[in-house]
């Protein structure tokens, strides 16, 4: 899905006059590349971290806030909300269903202080 979202993304910039931006460079040149078919190059490729561009365009899907990204857990945070969204193998998974809760933690250790 991704792949067809970046190739979808590379047929609209190649129409337009204006510069891309990095973030859509990357998603240009990651769609250009084909996966090695070779299975131990697959496996001796560390994880791929979250590309911290991209924050200026994710936005949580449940109140369209602005996320800010906590490398200690690897997660885009709703601070408003209270939500937190794994990143996995450098992908946001922004499904709510998927994201954990952060004001029930914080509750219960100003309770535990008291």
């Amino acid at each position: 899905m991704l792949s067809r979202v970046c190739g979808r993304l590379a047929s609209a910039l190649r129409g337009t006059r204006a510069p891309p931006s990095a973030v859509a460079l990357r998603c240009l040149h990651a769609s250009s590349s084909r996966p090695s078919t070779d299975k131990s190059e697959r496996t001796e490729k560390p994880p791929r971290a979250f590309d911290q561009a991209l924050l200026e365009f994710l936005v949580c899907p449940l109140s369209k806030k602005p996320l800010r990204y906590e490398a200690s857990t690897n997660e885009l945070i709703n601070e408003e909300l209270g939500i937190a969204y794994p990143i996995i193998d450098g992908i946001p998974n922004m499904i709510p269903q998927a994201a954990r809760m952060t004001h029930q933690n914080k509750k219960q250790e100003e309770v535990e202080q008291h």
